[in-house]
């Protein structure tokens, strides 16, 4: 493994989600996009592509772009005011992405999210099946706050945290907060010479947090303490963050050329992250027991399939945590199950080929996918 750094996580990554604050991609003179820096930028995704890894990219800019699309000058904004801009500017800022993009025969989905879509344990999965299924059809999610929709009490106000939260959604490896700051600093450069930059932070301390609030917070909605949400979010969900200064073309790349940054560690690996996650942190809402085979099948690390369930416990709805029991009611696993106890109930005992007659829509693969299941390791199989 090499040294750790923005740079080798560049190079190495499978999954990257990057953010693109509005002070980069609109002019402060016209509020108009800037058309060539975002060019730029879709040429560095595109490379990353070519090497292999899939990217996400979490953009800011509708409200300036609708506010200079119908000529409105007043700053103070009523919410009903910001929601019209940005479902105005939205449009503009997707059809400029798409022209960026078309150029390297990249397709770009665009995919609007609120507070809601990503706190909503149901809605966080149609959200992640959306994006992952994306990703898997070759395209960029252009990824944006639904900010036409969304009121004051459900709007993160900034792309920051919405980025950590669709690097979660992903399981990424890396999130990069491009902006007008090159990194985090122990005071505001701009107004100290004793300012030191930090170029690695193994963990967020209340010393780093009161860093944020000194150091250069540039003049968008987000600023640096967002910055560290972010990469708080991200940590234990194991994807490290790296803020870096976006205003020159090509920011990727100069990075990959060993620009200055700040790099935030994450706590594991994302797949790590997850099952952690749904082992210790969610509260099962039922459980599911099983035949033998089943159990055995699970141990080996295959997908719970409806054949093996014999009996169903408790009221869980889509993409809430179970727990799964052999026949002796020991427990082997826990797991996020594909469908509500009711649909479980129905197609307990079945073949995968019955469950559509069944239920009437088209079945998932598993009723636990093994990538949404931790198999107990205390678990004891000897009278199996």
């Amino acid at each position: 493994m090499g040294t750790i750094s923005g740079q080798y996580l560049l190079k190495t990554s499978k999954r990257i989600v990057v953010k693109v604050g509005s002070s980069l991609l609109v002019s402060k003179e016209n509020d108009r996009l800037q058309l060539s820096w975002m060019q730029a930028l879709a040429q560095d995704l595109s490379d990353l592509r070519q090497q292999g890894c899939e990217v996400i990219l979490v953009s800011s800019g509708a409200v300036a772009l609708g506010r200079q699309l119908s000529d409105v000058k007043n700053n103070s904004l009523k919410l009903e005011e910001k929601q019209a801009l940005a479902a105005i500017g939205q449009v503009e800022l997707a059809m400029a992405w798409r022209s960026s993009f078309s150029k390297h025969n990249l397709t770009i989905g665009q995919v609007l999210l609120t507070i809601d879509d990503t706190e909503n344990r149901r809605r966080w999965l149609n959200s992640s099946s959306t994006l992952r299924t994306l990703l898997k059809l070759g395209v960029i999610p252009l990824i944006n706050e639904n900010d036409s929709v969304a009121s004051d009490e459900i709007r993160y106000g900034d792309n920051d945290r919405l980025a950590a939260r669709a690097a979660q959604m992903v399981g990424a490896d890396l999130l990069v907060l491009l902006s007008d700051v090159d990194g985090l600093y122990s005071q505001d450069p701009t107004q100290s010479e004793s300012a030191i930059h930090l170029p690695l932070v193994n963990r967020i301390t209340e010393e780093i947090t009161k860093m944020a609030g000194n150091s250069a917070a540039g003049p968008g909605s987000g600023g640096m303490t967002t910055k560290l949400l972010a990469a708080n979010i991200a940590a234990p969900a194991g994807c490290a963050t790296l803020i870096a200064d976006g205003r020159l073309n090509s920011p990727l790349l100069a990075l990959a050329n060993g620009a200055k940054n700040t790099l935030f560690l994450p706590q594991m690996k994302p797949s790590q992250a997850r099952k952690h996650w749904i082992a210790g942190l969610v509260q099962p809402k039922g459980s599911l027991q099983v035949d033998s085979g089943a159990a055995q099948a699970l141990i080996k690390g295959a997908s719970l399939l409806s054949a093996g369930i014999t009996n169903v416990q408790g009221k869980f709805e889509r993409g809430e945590a179970v727990n799964i029991v052999d026949e002796r009611g020991q427990e082997l696993a826990v797991g996020l199950v594909s469908y509500s106890a009711d649909d479980v109930e129905k197609i307990q005992g079945l073949r995968s080929e019955q469950i559509q007659e069944t239920l009437g829509y088209e079945p998932r693969k598993a009723v636990i996918h093994r990538d949404n299941m931790v198999v107990s390791e205390r678990y004891d199989d000897d009278e199996n």
